[in-house]
């Protein structure tokens, strides 16, 4: 191998083990089952996350031979109106919005809505309501859930899917994401977690007509077992730009692609939990488990703090025979709070995960610059006036595996080409102001969206070198040195930022206590590791070279061991969670 001297046994597909259950496989074995759970009954209610195919679902359902069919789309408001509702949340830029707090009934017409209920009371036989917000017709005698996971949206939105309640098949990919993220997800997670307990069947459509089904109770156990044993979330993987070759040899990616720029492999908000049911998978969003388990997977004070979201985000970066990332910013808290409404912000970190000899990081300012020279500078060369001088104002500093570079918000960053980043950051992915792509396009051969104005005004100019290197580059040192299991060092982040990141060497069985708090993980060095329960608490789980894993809050304790072609060698793990 290229990169590697072993031969890689990177999961791409990792699942979690539900027993007691079944899954009910294909069409006609689903609706001949909901046939005799029909039978006698007067109202089935089937809900939809918004990026469901209905024309892949409803003429299945029709076998059910109802009396009446109602589809909720016809329930909504009309588009015009709709958009005109979330102007304020879209704004005019192709990535930016603002979160809407709202609810699905804010976008319902009540008069349909109720003429519906009084439709269902007058006939007689069996009504089929369907669609996204088919329980708000609320005396329904059948729940049925076809759930989405994320990644699966944004595919088929590329290939041409609106968004809910929208005319734009053939608009920019971007400003199809903006929609989902900061308005339909919000209200399709709210809608979906207030009629959980009164959901009868889940059905999973992520892979077209091969649909999967399992009762409430099969989907309470798997949610109840994911949190109760270390797991992993389904990673995913795509080419950009600045792209390299790294993730295709080492995480086994199909050789089609140019190169694989970035994946989500530990983010909930994005990735999705396969659960397996006596040997068949079914897919789900991760967010399922923060949204219905919060408490037990994050913990009593994490929940506390940042309530049903997870808070830690781990990816990474390929630009191994690739091109530098863009010049970047986050916004400060308070500047995120203000412009988009979220409470926290994207402080972010690069693990250096592995790096060719000339690999760099850019971080922090120079000495000396004149802040409007700099940004003067950017926008001339954003006009096309000229090229942007990055190494005349900003650090470059020489990257080698096992690097840990910090970067809080409103520090001036970007991977430099040759570096494989395990990105460890706050969950608020989207908030990146662009400065700089050094006079290229995007894959899609448009520019790609930059952010001068808002990132001047974040931009932290006293970040120079010597504050930098004194409190951003690995800035390193022992730690629960009574410990005779592991060498500990604690790596990062930066005081500034609320995630606490430490990495452990050893050559034995390594104990570990989550003190009720979540954490995550990735093998930074090793062929493979075993995860267990010193109690018996949990099945052993293994992991392997560049993995990232979750262990929830509720696994009190847990032991990392090198394992098969790892025995006897020295393996690391990179551990982060939320200071207390």
């Amino acid at each position: 191998m290229k990169y590697l001297d072993f031969e890689s046994h990177y999961d791409r597909f990792p699942k979690t083990k539900v027993n007691g259950h079944t899954a009910i496989t294909g069409w006609d074995a689903i609706v001949s089952k909901l046939v005799n759970v029909v039978a006698g009954k007067h109202v089935v209610a089937v809900d939809t996350y918004p990026g469901v195919y209905d024309e892949e679902v409803l003429p299945q359902l029709k076998k059910l031979q109802p009396t009446l069919i109602i589809e909720m789309n016809d329930i909504f408001k009309d588009s015009k109106t709709i958009n005109e509702q979330i102007k304020y949340q879209m704004t005019d830029d192709r990535v930016f919005g603002n979160m809407y707090y709202g609810k699905i009934t804010d976008f319902i017409d009540v008069d349909k809505l109720e003429k519906a209920k009084e439709t269902i009371k007058e006939t007689e036989g069996l009504v089929l309501v369907y669609g996204f917000g088919a329980y708000l017709v609320e005396d329904y005698d059948v729940a049925i859930y076809l759930d989405m996971a994320r990644w699966e949206i944004q595919m088929r939105m590329r290939k041409g899917m609106p968004n809910f309640k929208a005319d734009n098949p053939n608009e920019d990919q971007l400003r199809k994401f903006k929609r989902g993220y900061f308005f339909e997800w919000r209200i399709a997670d709210k809608h979906k977690v207030k009629y959980f307990d009164r959901i009868d069947y889940f059905i999973d459509t992520n892979k077209v007509d091969e649909p999967k089904m399992i009762t409430k109770q099969a989907m309470d156990d798997a949610l109840d077992a994911v949190v109760k044993t270390p797991f992993r979330t389904v990673p995913y993987f795509d080419p950009g730009v600045w792209g390299g070759q790294w993730m295709k040899e080492v995480c086994g990616l199909p050789e089609d692609a140019p190169n694989y720029a970035w994946s989500f492999d530990g983010v909930p908000e994005e990735n999705s939990v396969l659960f397996d049911f006596a040997g068949t998978s079914l897919e789900f969003p991760a967010m399922d488990v923060v949204l219905l388990r919060p408490q037990e997977l994050l913990g009593p004070q994490v929940f506390s703090r940042f309530g049903a979201e997870f808070p830690i985000r781990f990816d990474f970066l390929d630009t191994m025979e690739g091109q530098n990332l863009s010049l970047q910013v986050h916004p400060l808290t308070e500047y995120a709070k203000k412009q988009f409404g979220i409470s926290y912000t994207q402080d972010e970190s690069y693990y250096i995960l592995d790096a060719k000899e000339d690999a760099t990081v850019y971080l922090g300012l120079k000495e000396g610059i004149e802040p409007k020279a700099m940004i003067g500078d950017l926008r001339k060369a954003n006009r096309g006036d000229n090229s942007f001088d990055a190494e005349a104002y900003i650090n470059k500093f020489p990257a080698k595996k096992h690097d840990h570079y910090l970067i809080p918000a409103g520090t001036c960053h970007c991977s430099g080409t040759g570096a494989m980043v395990l990105e460890i950051s706050a969950t608020p992915y989207i908030f990146t102001f662009k400065l700089w792509d050094w006079d290229r396009l995007g894959m899609d051969g448009l520019p790609r969206p930059v952010h001068i104005d808002h990132g001047e005004k974040v931009i932290q100019w006293n970040r120079t070198t010597p504050w930098v290197k004194e409190h951003l580059v690995n800035a390193f040192y022992p730690v629960e040195t009574e410990r005779q299991d592991a060498t500990v060092e604690h790596t990062g982040l930066h005081e500034l930022e609320f995630i606490e990141t430490r990495r452990y060497s050893f050559d034995q069985p390594s104990l570990h206590e989550t003190n009720n708090t979540v954490h995550m993980l990735n093998l930074v060095e090793g062929k493979e590791a075993l995860i267990s329960s010193p109690d018996g608490e949990f099945e052993p789980f293994e992991v392997h070279y560049a993995e990232t894993f979750i262990i929830p809050a509720n696994v009190k304790k847990y032991t990392i061991a090198p394992t098969g072609r790892s025995i006897g060698d020295t393996i690391k793990v990179i551990k982060a969670y939320v200071r207390s």
